[in-house]
């Protein structure tokens, strides 16, 4: 065999080998990474008076730390009775022994902050003497309108909610109307030529049209985290063109009344002077007639008098 054929030869026998090394298994599942748990986080307050409200705002499910830390009162007792509160009322078996230590006192404990039904006040209590309470919720909206927006009848009108630039974005958006039974949720798909709502980060507006007196009432904006909604509301009131021109109307009656009134008034007394002057003619016209009646009579005893 000839050195050409040995070296062909020998380069097919390394390409059998190489393939015969393949693997021809089919390949599993990707692996899916855990899943990671709740974040912790640590807030902490130094009490030196008697009492203080902390605010606490939470996106996501949490392990929350609080840790309280007070300075104490001139008598410096070496243990006091220390436990937590949430939304006003003790919680159970939260009653613990505090050491001073350093001159001051120090209370800790951890809550899963799990949904939206976790949310609310924690407050640690030294001694019945001092008290630290954190307030836990989603982010607030900032502005809050006081007065209602006012419209007409047919028109459209522009409701608008918004957070704050220093507050974190939510994840979208949702818009409710106050009825009988609560709130009922806007959805604009089911009704495109009544409702449009129109989301930008931080902002969100919900557009009107065709307004009806049926439209009035509250209208609620939802910022949604994913802990919880934060909502804040405002008022419509729908009215009529005619509306404006109510207390016009009003005066403009009442004026009608009142010259109605003084010109009854001037005519009856108009009546009364005229049936007064008529009266004092009769009786003069009377008296005359009496008069030229005893004329004679008075006359001739005024004669028999004289004789």
């Amino acid at each position: 065999m000839s050195a050409s054929w040995k070296q062909l030869f020998f380069q097919i026998l390394l390409l059998l080998i190489s393939c015969s090394d393949i693997n021809t298994k089919t390949p599993g599942p990707t692996p899916q990474p855990l899943p990671i748990g709740p974040q912790t986080v640590e807030k902490s307050h130094v009490l030196k008076g008697e009492s203080h409200t902390e605010k606490v705002e939470v996106l996501n499910p949490v392990n929350l730390v609080l840790q309280c830390t007070w300075a104490g009162n001139q008598n410096k007792a070496p243990n006091i009775t220390g436990f937590w509160k949430y939304d006003g009322k003790e919680i159970e078996n939260s009653q613990v022994t505090v050491q001073l230590e350093n001159e001051q006192y120090n209370l800790k404990r951890m809550f899963s902050i799990a949904g939206e039904e976790n949310l609310g006040s924690y407050s640690c209590v030294f001694g019945n003497e001092a008290e630290i309470k954190f307030v836990v919720a989603a982010p607030q909206l900032g502005d809050v309108r006081d007065k209602p927006i006012v419209s007409y009848v047919g028109d459209t009108v522009v409701i608008a909610c918004k957070m704050e630039e220093t507050k974190p974005k939510p994840n979208t958006w949702n818009w409710y109307k106050a009825n009988d039974t609560g709130k009922e949720q806007i959805f604009p798909a089911a009704e495109p030529q009544k409702y449009e709502i129109k989301n930008d980060d931080r902002k969100t507006k919900l557009l009107v049209h065709n307004l009806t007196e049926a439209d009035s009432g509250l209208y609620y904006c939802g910022a949604v985290y994913a802990i919880s909604t934060t909502m804040g509301h405002v008022e419509l009131k729908v009215i009529s063109f005619y509306e404006p021109l109510k207390p016009f109307i009003a005066i403009v009656v009442e004026v009608i009344v009142l010259v109605a009134a003084i010109l009854l008034y001037e005519r009856s007394q108009s009546k009364k002077d005229y049936t007064a002057a008529g009266n004092g003619t009769t009786d003069q016209t009377n008296t005359l007639a009496s008069s030229e009646n005893n004329g004679p009579e008075e006359s001739s005893s005024m004669r028999q008098r004289k004789v």
